[in-house]
């Protein structure tokens, strides 16, 4: 039986908690030659948005353990001439092992898992960015030594990033105060529990927080709404005097790339309690962690497909 990550939803709290272990457990490991798993493996990478950290995270994943990769832009498949995604989902599960695909449309997603025969994974949507969140919880774990209890601060726009982190503070066991402009509230706030909540000043939000989190102002895809946003968000930039509200030893994030300047200053981006390139790097280690689960068998039960 095939396994999706189309959202946090779709994973429980012990597969996120061993997805975390692992990730750590596969970073201390590090580049070793005598484990290779994915030897025969082929991950596919359909992209329609541009893409750094995750394009390279996962193809160096698959890599490192023994797997190849292929990378396809949506312009140049089929899919461009109309060909139907139930079609291409049903070809590509007789090509491929997994699937990661990063476009605009959630139900892009989810008509690809509904119709292929593979795991397929969500590399981001304009709703929802699940593997980002995953190795930003990794990220935190690594150097906070726990989740549990810790205050999360959100700082910025509702965006998709912001829903998979209410889908994941659902999840898990810590408080997340999200700070967003009136207008801009994250669709996954309905339905929320009593560890979650928003507020509109930032302030407010980092208030002794353990952490804090942001991203850009402007989302692939918003560009005709810049100088709209830049001033809605004024007041919302994580700067020297909003980081010393939170406790002294406050990690700070950003899933990248960042606009400096804007939404983050260069002096919190490169300080003392920025984990921001740390974070970019646990994207590897959490990917080599997910792809372990969607393709292996494990004894816990939590790696589902085996090979063929």
């Amino acid at each position: 039986m095939k396994k999706d990550i189309l959202t946090i939803k779709d994973l429980k709290k012990e597969e996120i908690e061993w997805l975390i272990l692992r990730g750590l457990e596969l970073k201390k490991m590090g580049r070793d030659v005598n484990y290779r798993p994915f030897v025969g493996y082929v991950l596919g990478l359909l992209f329609d948005k541009a893409s750094t950290r995750t394009r390279v995270s996962f193809e160096v994943a698959m890599l490192r353990l023994g797997g190849d990769t292929i990378f396809m832009s949506s312009k140049d498949t089929q899919l461009s001439r109309n060909e139907s995604i139930e079609d291409t989902a049903r070809v590509l599960s007789r090509y491929l092992d997994c699937l990661a695909i990063r476009t605009y449309s959630q139900q892009v997603v989810e008509a690809m898992a509904k119709y292929a025969d593979i795991p397929v994974i969500n590399a981001l949507t304009d709703k929802y960015h699940p593997c980002q969140v995953l190795s930003d919880i990794m990220t935190v774990k690594e150097k906070k030594g726990r989740v549990e209890g810790l205050r999360i601060a959100w700082v910025g726009d509702g965006n998709n990033v912001a829903n998979s982190w209410i889908n994941l503070a659902k999840k898990l066991d810590f408080e997340l105060v999200l700070a967003c402009p009136e207008g801009c509230d994250p669709e996954e706030l309905k339905d929320v529990t009593p560890n979650i909540r928003v507020v509109r000043d930032p302030k407010e939000a980092v208030k002794d927080a353990d952490v804090i989190n942001t991203d850009v102002w402007v989302s692939m895809g918003q560009e005709e709404e810049a100088e709209k946003k830049k001033k809605l968000f004024y007041g919302y930039q994580v700067n020297r005097n909003l980081v010393n509200l939170a406790k002294p030893d406050v990690i700070v994030m950003h899933c990248l790339p960042a606009h400096r300047g804007e939404e983050i200053t260069d002096d919190v981006m490169d300080g003392p309690n920025s984990v921001v390139f740390d974070q970019a790097e646990n994207k590897l280690y959490l990917h080599e962690a997910l792809l372990e689960m969607l393709l292996l068998k494990n004894e816990r039960g939590f790696l589902w497909k085996q090979k063929r």
